[in-house]
């Protein structure tokens, strides 16, 4: 096994999104039901028990910004316009196919934006809480995960038993504790991969939807890192400096964060962003009440949305320790008001453990990618 195996098998996460088009409308076709979804508090686990596949919606190009900008307002964060654009302009497969459409209120863009978007698609809201403190948000949290049980059942002309739940509960957690093997790899220094390769795995996961073979190719993915570092073999240099993504989530034009980062001599050894550390750290309890588990592991996500977030303080502080970090940079959106006020926050936490420390802000454009090179070149040149 050497290491030119290695980008046939990262390329196979690289390329899921895309197959996946071909793959949901093949299993459309087979009679299979499809929930799309926005968010990583969505609990999965109820349509895998229900026989449904579950995909995720949020876009990550401008390509049907202008589209939604004849309805949404042009000031509004760039993940939201594109998300709707994809829906009204039927450009997104995943989109068209879904069955049901989940959403959930973790910022007043998106609730309003569900509004607009069940005119002409079937969606349901899950009403999150805004704190994780407090017994009242945790009662109603699983009241609504109870809430999202029946209208599964009831658009699917399904009943979900026990054992299906607990099921999907113990694939998802294999799946979650494969993701999370799989991460922890880059705490090795040098790590065995560039950030650009992890993030085609955390990302493309997403779009594999037979997850008994998603967790078995994650499986041979570990397996080969494994055996390349057993051997020696390098292939990111031992001094360059190590970086944590942090903030917004992060895909598709977003990456060109992280090749300003490894052009200029860094590599992304890890992102505590939705599609990367955050949504798998937590596993569902498997010996406790199946939908009381599932509602108290989603709760506990540490998103920008709660206040206050301790969760996402607590886990920060936790990675910059064990993946032997330079720097952190934090990239929000632009209208994204909750991570741009947390910037605050994330920044006195990184002053107090002397860590290096940068917030960029950046839409779905191309047009800032030279500007964002000569801020996060600098940012590298700064801590070398």
């Amino acid at each position: 096994m050497t290491l030119h195996d290695l980008p046939d098998q990262f390329e196979s996460f690289g390329d899921a999104r895309k197959q996946g088009f071909i793959a949901v409308k093949d299993l459309k076709d087979q009679g299979k039901k499809v929930v799309g979804n926005f968010c990583t508090y969505t609990p999965v686990e109820l349509f895998l028990a229900a026989g449904a596949v579950s995909v995720g919606l949020c876009a990550f190009s401008d390509e049907t910004i202008p589209e939604a900008e004849k309805v949404l307002p042009g000031n509004m964060c760039p993940l939201i316009k594109a998300s709707y654009g994809f829906a009204v302009t039927d450009k997104c497969p995943y989109m068209y196919f879904s069955d049901l459409i989940v959403g959930e209120t973790t910022c007043d863009g998106k609730k309003k934006m569900y509004e607009l978007l069940s005119d002409f698609k079937n969606v349901h809201v899950m009403q999150l809480p805004q704190t994780q403190k407090d017994e009242a948000s945790r009662a109603l949290w699983y009241s609504e995960v109870l809430r999202l049980k029946e209208r599964v059942e009831e658009e699917f002309g399904v009943t979900i038993a026990e054992d299906d739940i607990k099921r999907a509960i113990r694939l998802k957690n294999e799946e979650r504790e494969l993701l999370k093997e799989f991460y922890e790899l880059s705490r090795a220094v040098p790590p065995p991969m560039t950030g650009a390769e992890q993030l085609k795995v955390l990302y493309g996961s997403q779009f594999k939807f037979d997850i008994e073979e998603k967790n078995k190719e994650l499986r041979e993915t570990i397996d080969k890192l494994k055996a390349e570092a057993a051997v020696g073999a390098e292939k990111v240099p031992a001094s360059s400096k190590r970086i944590l993504i942090t903030g917004c989530p992060l895909a598709g034009v977003t990456e060109k964060i992280v090749a300003a980062i490894e052009e200029s001599g860094g590599v992304v050894v890890g992102y505590e962003n939705c599609i990367g550390i955050k949504p798998n750290e937590l596993l569902v309890d498997e010996e406790a009440e199946p939908y009381r588990a599932i509602a108290d592991r989603y709760l506990q996500i540490g998103c920008s949305v709660m206040t206050p977030n301790d969760n996402r303080m607590a886990l920060l502080s936790r990675l910059v320790k064990d993946f032997k970090v330079d720097g952190v940079v934090e990239m929000t959106l632009q209208a994204c008001h909750t991570y741009a006020v947390e910037t605050a926050a994330v920044r006195c936490l990184m002053q107090k453990g002397n860590v290096p420390f940068i917030s960029v802000e950046t839409d779905y454009s191309t047009s800032d990618a030279a500007q964002l090179k000569t801020r996060l070149g600098a940012f590298i040149e700064m801590i070398s």
